[in-house]
């Protein structure tokens, strides 16, 4: 169950789940943008898999379960997304630097379809800040810095004024889902909270890359003894019961 802390009250009989507030989940906190972070982590998920042979197992399991759970996410829009879609195609189309350089937000294509999702935000740490509201910063090496050093130095004093603005340029937020939309999307997916769901496509996402790297579709270097896997198999050691 969701603790109740996290439902807010909106003017229309509609409730919403707020961002940072407790799960009821030690050290899980409701994500700011679940939806979003859904559609980018299975359209890169299914991006990566496309790098594996058909024929591997790992990528035909994986790729059945990314699509339909990133069907499930994308049949659900919140009120006023396809109006907030047109308006970011524009920011985009007149700001292609933003994206390109600075990943203000990130384009995906999938299903033969361009779109848009909005770079989500940490959220900020209270340790991280002093009692005045001062952010602690690195620790700098003191002392004279070298050539290298320097010219790094440089090159950050003489960036464009443009560059900054296009670093710090911000994308309108994606509409939120209600809590009854995300209630839904739990209910078809069956694994848990939301918030739940993102952290294993997190791990799916990275675990792609290892499975790359080590080539799983590939033969064994030493072949299995014969019968090394029998104890393991299904039905290999189902007990008998009694007979009535």
């Amino acid at each position: 169950m969701r603790a109740s802390l996290r439902l807010l009250a909106s003017v229309k009989p509609v409730r919403y789940l707020e961002a940072g507030a407790p799960t009821g989940l030690t050290g899980l906190f409701t994500h700011p943008a679940p939806r979003s972070a859904l559609v980018y982590l299975y359209s890169s998920t299914l991006d990566k898999l496309k790098r594996l042979p058909e024929h591997s197992a790992y990528r035909t399991a994986t790729e059945a379960l990314t699509k339909q759970r990133l069907s499930i996410i994308e049949a659900v829009k919140p009120d006023g997304y396809e109006a907030w879609q047109e308006r970011v195609n524009e920011q985009v189309a007149k700001n292609p630097q933003a994206f390109t350089t600075y990943g203000v937000g990130v384009k995906h294509e999938h299903g033969g379809r361009q779109f848009v999702t909005t770079r989500v935000e940490s959220g900020v740490d209270e340790r991280e800040e002093e009692w005045d509201g001062e952010m602690i910063e690195a620790p700098e090496l003191e002392g004279v810095r070298s050539s290298r050093e320097r010219a790094g130095q440089a090159a950050g004093l003489a960036r464009p004024l443009e560059a900054e603005e296009l670093k710090n340029f911000e994308l309108e937020k994606e509409p939120s889902l209600t809590a009854q939309q995300i209630s839904d999307i739990e209910t078809q997916i069956g694994a848990g909270l939301i918030e739940e769901v993102i952290q294993v496509a997190e791990g799916e996402h990275m675990l792609v890359n290892t499975m790359l790297e080590s080539k799983v579709w590939e033969e064994l270097e030493e072949k299995p003894t014969e019968g090394q896997w029998t104890y393991y198999e299904r039905g290999a050691n189902v007990g008998t019961t009694q007979k009535p």
